[in-house]
């Protein structure tokens, strides 16, 4: 049995003091005193949950493996991981599905959780086995690529919805991005560089949101990084829409203006302006924004050495995300602790069903220790992802993962 005797411990009425134990894969609870703030010192929480990761295998081991990358994940603090689709073989049909499956199984350091792709191979042109995928998936996505066809996404919702699973949709209008590979803005015209424009996602946003009023289907959308898309969702979720949304940790805290000619800058959707983070962290804050997911998108080295124009998309995220928007967003009062521990860990796992996201009496010991005074720098080279590339390299951040259980036992101890 595991017990922490003097504890302070996140819950869904407020923070502890108390004494947390761990035994036979649950977790117990003895709360003493209510703490209205905590700023130093361990806390724990429920494990993290990150709906939306790259994990690269099968197909592209080379950038990122299912242990490397659930590695990263369970030394910050991660007991439930979603992995996108985009693989070789993309997982459209069950024997494509099993090959992730089978890896996932014999070397995942947490609990990994796979995406079937909407569509066969993620071309967009037919939907994919859902039927038989969907009793063995988190959800359905064709990550990477927007779903252009209005019919056959009307089409994947209604059979997703019969399934009771979640779209997880990439909105991007391909006719509207024109070449581009950052933001549409000040620094794309400076610069030289050719823009993708905002409309590229919340025009995709807005014809979703409707489809998804029409079907009723659980619908929720990737990496949001537009303040129209903020606008467009919190007007349907008044409407009584089932959507939800993620934004990432890079939206949040970094825009154009912080741009340099580096591919650690260079993913999709770029970072925008002030007015969209703006945008982002008020919704956060009023639970338009459900959740924070990474993105983690690991590539090698070469691939992100080309500047902003000949870089591949992506950057790593797991270990940075919590030090990073705890020290930019809680520290600076932007959001609160609790409403940071929810979008991390609660909301994600109540959307899409995982067993982690709560910390409560008898409940299951899926935990986080952080040290709140630990105060580091990002280095990408330090992370457990073959990826190094993150637009935070050296940064200087507080809080830190020092312990993560799983189903009652440690699985990572600094």
């Amino acid at each position: 049995m595991l017990a922490f005797d003097d504890a302070v411990f996140y819950t869904s009425d407020g923070l502890k003091r108390g004494k947390v134990s761990v035994s036979d894969g649950k977790v117990f609870l003895s709360p003493r005193t209510d703490i209205k703030e905590v700023r130093e010192g361990k806390l724990i929480i429920p494990g993290l949950a990150d709906v939306h990761v790259h994990l690269r295998e099968p197909g592209f081991s080379y950038k990122e493996s299912i242990a490397s990358g659930s590695e990263s994940g369970v030394r910050a603090g991660y007991t439930a991981l979603c992995a996108m689709p985009n693989l070789r073989p993309v997982p459209d049909s069950l024997v494509h599905l099993a090959e992730e499956e089978d890896v996932i199984r014999r070397t995942a350091r947490t609990r990994v959780y796979p995406y079937a792709a909407l569509t066969v191979g993620e071309r967009g042109e037919e939907l994919s086995a859902i039927e038989e995928l969907a009793p063995r998936v988190i959800g359905f996505s064709d990550d990477g690529k927007g779903v252009q066809s209005e019919e056959l996404m009307r089409e994947a919702m209604r059979r997703v919805k019969a399934c009771g699973k979640v779209i997880a949709a990439h909105c991007e209008v391909e006719s509207l991005l024109a070449g581009g590979y950052i933001h549409d803005g000040a620094y794309a015209r400076a610069h030289g560089h050719k823009g993708i424009s905002s409309e590229s996602e919340w025009r995709m946003v807005e014809r979703d949101v409707a489809l998804a009023e029409e079907t009723g289907v659980k619908y929720h959308v990737c990496h949001v990084s537009t303040k129209e898309s903020v606008d467009i969702i919190r007007r349907a979720k008044a409407r009584g829409v089932d959507v939800t949304c993620e934004t990432a940790p890079h939206y949040l805290v970094l825009t154009e203006e912080d741009l340099e000619e580096d591919g650690r800058f260079k993913m999709n959707p770029p970072l925008r302006t002030a007015e969209d983070r703006a945008a982002l962290i008020e919704g956060l804050a009023d639970g338009t924004v459900d959740m924070i997911a990474t993105d983690h998108a690991p590539h090698s080295d070469e691939e992100k050495a080309k500047g902003l124009r000949g870089s591949a998309m992506g950057v790593i995220g797991l270990e940075f995300a919590f030090p990073v928007l705890y020290t930019e967003l809680v520290l600076k009062g932007k959001i609160s602790l609790d409403r940071l521990i929810h979008a991390m860990s609660v909301s994600p796992a109540r959307r899409f069903g995982l067993p982690s996201g709560s910390l409560c009496d008898g409940g299951a010991a899926d935990l986080a220790v952080i040290d709140l005074s630990r105060e580091w720098t990002v280095r990408g080279r330090e992370s457990a992802s073959k990826g190094n590339s993150t637009p935070f390299e050296g940064r200087k951040v507080k809080a830190k993962n020092i312990m993560t259980i799983l189903n009652g036992e440690i699985v990572w101890k600094e």
